[in-house]
Order: C-alpha cells, then sequence, then structure tokens
C-alpha cells in the first residue's frame, strides 16, 4: 500500500487513560458539555445562577467537595444584566468580580464564535453557561436538524476539552407531552446526545414552591440522585432533602407514581399492623432500603387514616390502634 493511501489510525493500546476531573459528582464535569433543560419559569436559569454563584464564592453544592474560587462566564440571551441577572447573583452570594460575561453590544455570540474559547483562557474561566442554548446558534443553524446541530456541539465539545472547562448549555423543553425524557429537548436530539450530562428540572404539581432536578443522563459516572431546591417562599431559595427517588418520567407528568405511594402506604400498614409503635425513623430507614423516600412515606402516611404519631423522648413514634 502506497504511502498516500495509508490511513491513520489510533492504537487503543497506545491511548492514554484520562481521568474525568468534576466540577459537581456526579452531576458536572469540568471538560465537558452538560445540560440543564427544562420549561419556561421552572427553576432551570435558577439553577444555573446558583452554580454560577457557588462557584465564584467557593461555597459548597449538595453533596460535592468544596472547590477554591474560580471564574465563570455567564451568557444570557434573555435576561438584563443590570435588573435581572445582577440582583439574582447578589442574593445567591455570588463574588460578582469573579463573573464575566462576553459583550454582545457589537455583535452577538454564537456557539461557533472564537470568542468563546479566547473569554475561557482570558478569564480562567472554570465554568461557562449558556442561557439559553437556542440563543446562541447562530442565524444559520437549523436547531432541528441534526447534521448541524452535531457539528457545532462537536466544536464546543472540543473547546471544552481544551480548556476544561465544564460548557452547561440551557435549554427549553418541547411541548411533547407523554414523550420519553430523552425526546422533549425543544430541537435536535444531538444536543443530549453531545452532553455527557444531563439535568431536567421541574416541578410537581402538590408541591409548586419546590424544584426537583433530575439526573436524566450520565455517560461518565452513575447517575446521581434526584435534589431539590424551595423557590418562591418567604425563606428563598433552600436546598432541600427527601427527594431522591423521583424520576424523570414522574417529573415531566408532575406527580410521584401511585405504585410508589401505594407501596409505601402497604410498607407502614404492615409494620403498624400489630398495633406496637413504632419509631418512624425505623419506618423511613426500611422505606429507604426499598428506593422509597422520606417524602413519599408522609404523604403516604396521609393517606392511611387513623395513623397516630406522638413524640416519646426524642423521637418521634407512629402507631395503627387496634
Amino acid at each position: 500500500m502506497t504511502e498516500e493511501k495509508k490511513v491513520k489510525l489510533i492504537r487503543m493500546s497506545e491511548v492514554e487513560l484520562q481521568p474525568v476531573d468534576w466540577l459537581w459528582y456526579p452531576y458536572l464535569p469540568f471538560g465537558k458539555i452538560t445540560m440543564i433543560q427544562g420549561d419556561p419559569g421552572e427553576g432551570k436559569t435558577t439553577l444555573a445562577l446558583r452554580l454560577a454563584a457557588a462557584c465564584s464564592a467557593g461555597a459548597p453544592l449538595p453533596g460535592a467537595k468544596t472547590h477554591e474560587p474560580f471564574p465563570v462566564l455567564y451568557q444570557t440571551a434573555e435576561d438584563g444584566l443590570g435588573d435581572t441577572v445582577k440582583p439574582r447573583l447578589a442574593e445567591a452570594g455570588a463574588d460578582e468580580s469573579k463573573i464575566f460575561c462576553i459583550d454582545e453590544s457589537g455583535r452577538c455570540l454564537s456557539l461557533l464564535d472564537e470568542r468563546i474559547e479566547s473569554a475561557i483562557v482570558q478569564t480562567g474561566a472554570g465554568l461557562m453557561i449558556l442561557d439559553p442554548v437556542q440563543g446562541y446558534l447562530g442565524d444559520k443553524v437549523d436547531m432541528n436538524r441534526a447534521n448541524e446541530i452535531r457539528s457545532v456541539l462537536k466544536k464546543v465539545s472540543a473547546v471544552a476539552e481544551r480548556t476544561k472547562c465544564a460548557i452547561v448549555l440551557v435549554g427549553h423543553l418541547n411541548k411533547a407531552q407523554g414523550a420519553n425524557s430523552s425526546y422533549r429537548g425543544l430541537g435536535s436530539i444531538d444536543f443530549r446526545a453531545a452532553a455527557r450530562s444531563v439535568l431536567l428540572v421541574g416541578r410537581l404539581r402538590k408541591e409548586p414552591h419546590t424544584r426537583i432536578v433530575v439526573h436524566d443522563k450520565s455517560s461518565l459516572a452513575p447517575e446521581g440522585k434526584s435534589l431539590a431546591f424551595s423557590l418562591g417562599t418567604d425563606a428563598g431559595f433552600l436546598w432541600l432533602d427527601g427527594y431522591g427517588d423521583v424520576t424523570s418520567a414522574e417529573l415531566l407528568c408532575g406527580s410521584v407514581s401511585e405504585t410508589k405511594t401505594s407501596a409505601a402506604e402497604e410498607l407502614i400498614c404492615a409494620m403498624l399492623e400489630s398495633g406496637t409503635e413504632i419509631p418512624c425513623e425505623e419506618i423511613f430507614r426500611i422505606a429507604q432500603q426499598k428506593g422509597i423516600s422520606r417524602r413519599t412515606v408522609n404523604e403516604a402516611k396521609k393517606n392511611i387514616p387513623g395513623v397516630v404519631t406522638r413524640k416519646a423522648g426524642r423521637s418521634w413514634v407512629w402507631s395503627l390502634p387496634r
């Protein structure tokens, strides 16, 4: 075979293993694309701003190791910097001196713009957020054409790899009610394919002030448990416990499955059927072993008439009088 006909090959035995570095394990890797998806007003921008604030100030994220503060690039195509973004970052405790945005007054930014990589290098940003991604595709890119989206995101992925920056693309959902979460992202499914991690943000109908974050795709680690935070209450933003078992299907339909609630009801009745008082922490512990969250157990308890709750010493006990 002549030299010009030889194909350049990579022998896998010669490929060097590269460990993944994490901004927030297992939800957000450095050097890769992560997507945050949700309907308008459901909290995806709030989550993105909280990420930016935490990174700039070195504040901890749920279950994550604490990083030293580092610069962040936050690019928004929908919100005003002075009247919306800055106040929300201040409320989140951000170090505003470490948060930058590319000036688009002279020329709009797109995902293929060389200024993205230049700005990451110039600032030393460890995180860049583009909100929403649909606002940065450029006039000539059709978000529904796989071949066009695949080409654009391949270049964005290369920028993330070269700079070791975590690039977060915030995206809206389409209106295909009942569809699998894989097909709910607005535009081509190649957005999801290019992302190494996908976070789905929404709310449950019975808890309008609670936002759920479901880890809907994870290519580099096992999927993390679902997270939750409060919005719209006097207490402001708070991370919440007890929502780790909420699935993407439940989040998209707005309610926890009846099967899971029924299983919790059966467990409670089985443990209390003798009339003996049982510490509620013991019920929560057994439920957790069965993949049922504390929150679901508490909801199921409301459906069982006659459950008595009282404090015994430092513990709460439940019983069903015989």
